[in-house]
């Protein structure tokens, strides 16, 4: 079963919680962390939401053998992920509802959607831009 985690999200967004949705169906995925980003700001006539989901990939262990030494035959237990950034990128990419990443690089992909929000009984709305940064837990995000 996914662990998600979202104590440090507000839960603005409705693309991310789109993301989350769809994350929590890859097998692949272990754990989901989701988090509010600085960047985040209001104005009167748009929002600008960003939040960071971090996703960490199961893994699988692996025996190989090798030998020591040049002769003794010795074995080791290897654990490897089951999942990269990039195999996350096609996934999303292949879901209608989600579709490729604005931009992706090694250690991240991210989307950037905006939409025109009116609210009911108002004659002028104001535009939503969302920001979703999607990084693998542990790695380096840039600061």
């Amino acid at each position: 079963m996914i662990e998600v985690e979202v104590s440090g999200w507000s839960g603005e967004g409705s693309f991310t919680q789109v993301l989350i949705d769809h994350l929590r169906t890859v097998v692949q995925v272990r754990l989901l962390r989701v988090e509010d980003a600085p960047a985040s700001r209001s104005e009167a006539d748009y929002n600008f939401v960003s939040n960071e989901i971090f996703v960490d990939f199961s893994t699988r262990t692996e025996t190989t053998r090798a030998t020591r030494f040049g002769f003794i035959p010795v074995s080791r237990r290897i654990a490897r992920k089951t999942m990269t950034i990039a195999d996350l990128e096609r996934v999303l990419a292949d879901a209608a509802h989600i579709g490729p990443p604005d931009y992706s690089d090694d250690g991240m992909l991210q989307y950037l959607r905006a939409e025109r929000i009116v609210p009911p009984y108002q004659t002028r709305g104001y535009k939503l831009v969302e920001l979703v940064r999607v990084y693998e837990l542990g790695s380096q995000r840039p600061s």
